[in-house]
């Protein structure tokens, strides 16, 4: 199948895109409690004719090809929502008190509509494509989770993509950038850090120990981490969202907790400031008097984009949607007048996947400011292009068509 052929049989599903993913805009759900979800993903496989299996807590992973020997390529997408309750507008937006604010409904879908284009063409698969979808892509749990489960073997993967949709983005919708080479996305560390002071009257202070006045030290000193410890090339970014101590004006408290998230480009660097956080917690704490845990509830590596698999899909998009539809990460920041990689500072858990075996993940516009989309992911409010469907379906069965032709089994 040439491209022309492929965009073509793609748009025919559009109709029947844009009903499946409203139709999942109305069921979000989260972390690993995707039940609705996942029986409609099901039940459109089951459609389809393709096999598929239950994978980890919560993932489904099917196989189509198969009928010749070769190599096996892997496409994700993500299925999970967040807990955000909708103002997006739209007459098919969700009222159970969660959103797909991150665009998880889009990827689905075209993973779904890159299903049906493939199955149709089960004969002209040189080797096998696997279906990867996935839960609790926001709590950067589901990858790993599904790694476990052996998502990556029975068969093995020898080389995997992801699209993730940008809304609200001054590009054309459907303009698709792939990462070169290199690291993309940020390492990302949830963190806890617990306060244990001994609470007393406010009148009386002599008679506790301030939790509270710990942790806004410990809040402003790890500051100096980056401030002080780092040169100017080891980029992070320590961020306090959250500082609860107390519930009355009159009152020293028990306790204090504070957490935030850490986002680092370099595994050194993210493991050092790591270590300088427990270190920097502990020794406030002893000079105060109170005692002091750091806990990391989640997160994920950096996500490394392999050079020559991102030069192979740079060219079949190119192919597919048109040299001026795609374009590498290096193109984009040369066109800004700048240089380098482009990296973002959000995280995406398919790092994990980007660890384990060749990988690429692919950025499509999916509204701009001047049609009308005007806000950005975890936005309330944020929308997305539906005429995009069809191109992410397109990009996902064309790209795994390609790499598998010019990469016969060895």
């Amino acid at each position: 199948m040439n491209a022309e052929q492929m965009r073509n049989a793609a748009k025919a599903l559009a109709p029947e895109l844009v009903a499946c993913r409203r139709h999942l805009h109305t069921i979000p759900g989260t972390g690993f409690d995707l039940g609705e979800t996942l029986d409609y993903v099901g039940g459109e496989l089951t459609k389809l004719g393709i096999d598929h299996k239950p994978c980890g807590k919560a993932g489904i992973v099917a196989l189509v090809g198969g009928k010749k020997p070769g190599k096996v390529f892997l496409l994700r997408a993500d299925m999970d929502a967040l807990p955000i309750r909708e103002e997006s507008g739209e007459p098919f937006s969700s009222e159970n008190g969660k959103m797909h604010a991150c665009g998880h409904d889009m990827h689905t879908t075209m993973l779904l509509g890159a299903a049906k284009l493939l199955k149709e063409r089960e004969d002209e698969i040189c080797g096998t494509v696997k279906l990867m979808f996935q839960p609790a892509e926001e709590i950067f749990c589901g990858a790993d989770d599904m790694i476990a489960a052996g998502v990556l073997e029975d068969p093995h993967v020898d080389a995997a993509i992801m699209i993730h949709v940008m809304g609200g983005l001054p590009m054309p919708a459907g303009m698709t950038m792939i990462c070169d080479g290199g690291v993309s996305a940020s390492a990302a560390d949830v963190f806890t850090i617990k306060v244990q002071g001994k609470g007393c009257h406010g009148s009386m202070p002599n008679a506790g120990i301030d939790p509270l006045i710990a942790a806004a030290h410990m809040l402003v000193t790890l500051q100096e981490i980056h401030a002080r410890e780092l040169a100017m090339s080891e980029e992070v970014a320590l961020t306090f969202g959250s500082f609860h101590a107390g519930n009355a004006a009159n009152v020293i408290p028990d306790t204090a907790e504070l957490s935030g998230t850490m986002r680092t480009f370099d595994e050194e660097v993210r493991a050092h400031v790591k270590q300088r956080m427990e270190e920097i917690v502990d020794g406030v704490a002893k000079a105060l008097r109170v005692e002091a845990t750091v806990t990391y509830t989640s997160g994920c590596p950096t996500l490394d984009n392999n050079g020559k698999l991102s030069k192979c899909v740079a060219a079949y998009a190119k192919e597919l949607l048109g040299p001026q539809m795609a374009l590498t990460s290096g193109q984009l920041m040369a066109m800004a007048g700048g240089g380098g990689v482009a990296k973002a500072a959000g995280s995406e858990d398919f790092a994990f996947i980007s660890q384990k075996v060749p990988s690429v993940m692919l950025g499509m516009a999916a509204g701009s400011p001047q049609t009308g989309y005007v806000y950005n992911q975890h936005h309330p409010k944020v929308r997305f292009d539906e005429s995009t469907l069809p191109l992410g379906a397109a990009v996902y069965a064309y790209t795994a068509l390609r790499w598998l032709e010019e990469h016969p089994e060895a």
